[in-house]
């Protein structure tokens, strides 16, 4: 059950240690009485995407249809991520991902969820790696994940080594423009197989789970 589309009634009569074990069950004896239930709510869930890119908006919204049945407005805002245009390693590209969503949460106030996502590279020993962060929180629960990883090509890498952020160095050596509010570099290097949307999609699902679990990550 959506955490965001219930709510728990809990009656107990003093002198009760008693929890309920489960939704709709009833506990009673000559000293307590206690009702547990949930239910849907209906509420339209609104989110804030600390980013204005059509892709991670629309990733946004794509990831979470499946779960979010009642509905739910998403806003796009911009905010700092509070790192470099383009963070090169992964730590720098998690802090990214969190500050926007801390930073969205100062600026617009009373939402139910927000939404960072953070594009990063980083180095390794066969190559420079291009990935993302997402991060979803409700002000008490933080949910995070990171997309699959890919490697870039040697003339992109060098672009970026240089000091030239991952989306301009795709539209130079792809002579493309704008490219990272479109496919992205996982869009150009296959042909649009995989895009930077459908990229990001399972990281956003995945960075729901504490969500759709909140007994197992309290």
């Amino acid at each position: 059950m959506n955490p965001l589309n219930y709510k728990i009634v809990l009656l107990i009569r003093s002198g009760s240690d008693i929890k309920p074990e489960r939704a709709g069950s009833v506990h009673c004896n000559d000293r307590f009485f206690v009702f547990w239930r949930t239910f849907d709510s209906k509420k339209m869930v609104k989110i804030i995407v600390a980013s204005k890119n059509p892709v991670k908006l629309e990733a946004v919204k794509e990831g979470l249809t499946a779960f979010l049945k009642s509905g739910f407005d998403i806003h796009g805002v911009s905010v700092s991520s509070g790192v470099a245009d383009q963070p090169m390693s992964d730590a720098e590209t998690l802090s990214g991902a969190i500050n926007r969503v801390g930073n969205a949460r100062l600026q617009y106030p009373g939402y139910d969820l927000y939404i960072g996502a953070e594009g990063g590279v980083e180095e390794s020993a066969s190559g420079l790696m291009a990935f993302a962060w997402i991060v979803i929180s409700n002000g008490q629960k933080i949910g995070k994940a990171r997309t699959a990883s890919f490697f870039l090509p040697p003339e992109v890498a060098k672009l970026v080594h240089q000091g030239m952020e991952l989306g301009h160095a795709d539209d130079v050596v792809f002579a493309k423009t704008n490219s990272k509010q479109q496919n992205g570099a996982i869009g150009l290097l296959t042909d649009d197989l995989i895009t930077r949307k459908t990229l990001y999609i399972p990281a956003v699902q995945m960075a729901y789970i504490p969500f759709l679990n909140p007994g197992l990550y309290p």
